[in-house]
Order: structure tokens, then C-alpha cells, then sequence
């Protein structure tokens, strides 16, 4: 199967880690499904942190309630890579299927922690589209875009940001319509 030595949901979750082999592991797994987000959630304490990302990245698609802590506390990894990754798979509404995505109460503090003060600012751009999913309905996620949009060292990330803002294209194509 695609050159692998081993086939078992563990062995292909660790060669997300192998460039040569991680597109091929990630279908496969990816196609696995929910038999195969045991592993994934697995590979998200691995030493590698390509296998980390990859294993955010599946989630993105397989995750569960029973995975969604994990894939938050994921948003504090020592890499980058990992943390965008775990960021975008907590944003994004579009891969998840019948799973909900998680409350502000779960998610909306270390997106803002994130934001506000991440080393890497295509960390904190992903930060901000998780903040901006409670810009109409949270008074402190709101603060936190405007205060990026208005102070963050990167244009990117300000530009970003502002989107999320009143005024800004996002904001204003997802804000709650009125009854008339």
C-alpha cells in the first residue's frame, strides 16, 4: 500500500512526519475516519512536531467532543506550525461535518491570548479568525480584534484583524440580520 512497511493507523499517523510519505499517510488516514482518530489524537503528543501538525490537521476533518480538548490545548504547542494548524481546525466550520464547533467559553481565551501576544504572526492571523467567529456576540473578543487591528507590529495582521471589526468585510457579512 503506497510503499508503507506497516499500514496500522499508528504506524501511518507517525509518517506524517516523513516528507516523502506524509500526503500518501494523510489520505489514508484522512479516508480511515473515525476508525482512525484514536491514532490521531495519539500523534498529537508526538516528538515531531510535523506529526502534531498533520494530526491538527486531520482533526480538522475527523474531529469529535471526545477530541476537541486536545485539539484546543493544542493551540499552546511549542511550534508554530502546530499552533496555526490547531487554530485553523478550531475556526474553520466548513470540514466538520455533524460535530459542533466549540463555545467561547472553551476557545475564545487562548485565541485571544494568542492574538494579542503570539511570537508568530501567521499564528496570531489564525488567532484572529477564531476570535472573529465571537466578534458579534462577545464584548472581550470584539476588544481583542480591535486592539490587534489597531496595534499589532504586522500589517498582515492588523489587515487581518480589521476584517473582524465593525466596518470590516467579515463583520459585516456575518452580522446578525434584523427582523423587519
Amino acid at each position: 500500500m503506497l510503499g508503507f512497511v506497516r499500514t496500522d493507523n499508528d504506524a501511518l499517523v507517525s509518517c506524517l512526519g516523513d516528507p516523502q510519505r506524509a500526503v500518501a499517510a494523510y489520505r489514508v488516514v484522512l479516508r480511515r475516519g473515525e476508525d482512525a482518530v484514536g491514532a490521531v489524537r495519539s500523534g498529537l503528543r508526538h516528538g515531531d512536531p510535523a506529526v502534531r501538525e498533520g494530526c491538527c490537521r486531520l482533526l480538522d476533518h475527523l474531529v469529535d467532543s471526545d477530541s476537541m480538548d486536545q485539539l484546543i490545548a493544542m493551540a499552546d504547542d511549542p511550534d508554530a506550525r502546530v499552533r496555526i494548524s490547531a487554530f485553523h481546525a478550531l475556526a474553520c466550520d466548513r470540514c466538520k461535518g455533524d460535530t459542533c464547533a466549540p463555545g467561547a467559553d472553551r476557545v475564545l481565551e487562548p485565541a485571544r491570548r494568542h492574538l494579542s501576544s503570539d511570537p508568530d504572526p501567521h499564528v496570531r492571523m489564525m488567532a484572529a479568525e477564531l476570535v472573529g467567529k465571537f466578534a458579534h456576540t462577545d464584548a472581550q473578543a470584539l476588544a481583542a480584534l480591535e486592539a490587534s487591528h489597531a496595534d499589532d507590529p504586522v500589517p498582515a495582521v492588523r489587515k487581518k484583524a480589521g476584517w473582524y471589526t465593525p466596518g470590516g468585510a467579515i463583520h459585516e457579512r456575518t452580522a446578525p440580520r434584523g427582523r423587519g
